[in-house]
């Protein structure tokens, strides 16, 4: 895998020995037919696919079996995330992010080059960096990363052994007849709902858990801690909503609400920070703790 200026990482492609084509992007577009032909013509137009080597082809340049070659992705338009990241921690294993609200983790959708794994890559210089868990991209809070990829699966396995403790604050409506039951366990079953971008509660089985503690309340709003056992999508804003305490600013819970991908409200965050993870270091066998410097609204703003 190579990364350009930008630090966006390479896709692979393998030339098959039993096919014959008159040149390379007709092999792109029989290979792709999903991406329009327009689209690799670009790509070759601007460097985007090159050699192993890195030297970049061309679109006419003969089919070479039995090789391989790379190619980037490319945006025409992407949307600009203003706010900055902060590394709270790094060292040879894992480097330790502050991420913003609005920025996604990892390339997806219209998002490549605003994203906090290539915002890291350009900084750091590391190209092997892997994000061990992942946050909503509407969420702001800590991020770990691993360096070595030999060591990846490692530091995975303590978020599937539930060996991190995490901590997260939101700020959602007071609820007289909620706070008499806090603090509180809540569990649930949450499953894929029809919309792809919500959970639902089903009956069965529980599958997840949070633990909800009231901190501050300045009616209508309160702040709470949030603390889950498990880590299914959305839990913690499936959670809130199914109390009839919605996030803040949340645009998938009650009702989705169409993103408007080019002009983002920048002025309405969610308000879920994950704040706090504590877990022993796998490589080192060290006790880690790590606290977002990030703070969400002060209740009384929120009014």
């Amino acid at each position: 895998m190579k990364v350009n200026a930008e630090g966006v990482s390479s896709s692979r492609v393998f030339l098959p020995g039993d096919q014959q084509f008159q040149g390379l992007l007709e092999f792109f577009i029989h290979t792709f037919p999903h991406i329009q032909s327009s689209e690799w013509e670009a790509r070759f137009a601007e460097g985007l696919v090159m050699t192993m080597d890195g030297e970049p082809v061309r679109a006419g340049d003969p089919y070479q079996a039995n090789t391989h070659l790379m190619y980037f992705r490319r945006l025409a338009r992407e949307p600009e995330i203003s706010f900055t990241e902060e590394i709270l921690y790094q060292d040879e294993h894992i480097v330790v992010a502050d991420k913003p609200h609005f920025l996604p983790v990892t390339p997806s959708g219209l998002y490549l080059h605003q994203t906090l794994l290539n915002r890291l890559k350009r900084r750091t210089g590391i190209q092997t960096l892997s994000p061990i868990h992942r946050i909503d991209r509407d969420t702001a809070g800590l991020v770990i990363f691993s360096v070595q990829a030999q060591e990846r699966a490692q530091y995975q396995n303590l978020f599937r052994d539930r060996a991190v403790k995490k901590v997260y604050e939101a700020i959602a409506p007071y609820s007289e007849e909620q706070a008499l039951k806090l603090p509180m366990t809540y569990r649930s079953r949450l499953v894929e709902s029809e919309h792809f971008l919500q959970m639902q509660e089903v009956p069965g089985e529980p599958n997840t858990d949070t633990y909800i503690e009231l901190l501050e309340v300045d009616k209508p709003w309160a702040r709470y801690r949030l603390i889950p056992g498990s880590g299914k999508k959305h839990q913690l804003r499936s959670h809130l909503n199914a109390l009839g305490i919605p996030i803040r600013n949340d645009q998938i819970y009650p009702l989705l609400t169409p993103y408007q991908e080019y002009d983002l409200d920048f002025s309405k965050p969610l308000q879920l920070l994950a704040k706090a993870l504590c877990f022993v270091d796998p490589i080192s066998k060290q006790e880690m703790f790590f606290v977002s410097h990030q703070e969400l609204d002060s209740l009384p703003s929120t009014k």
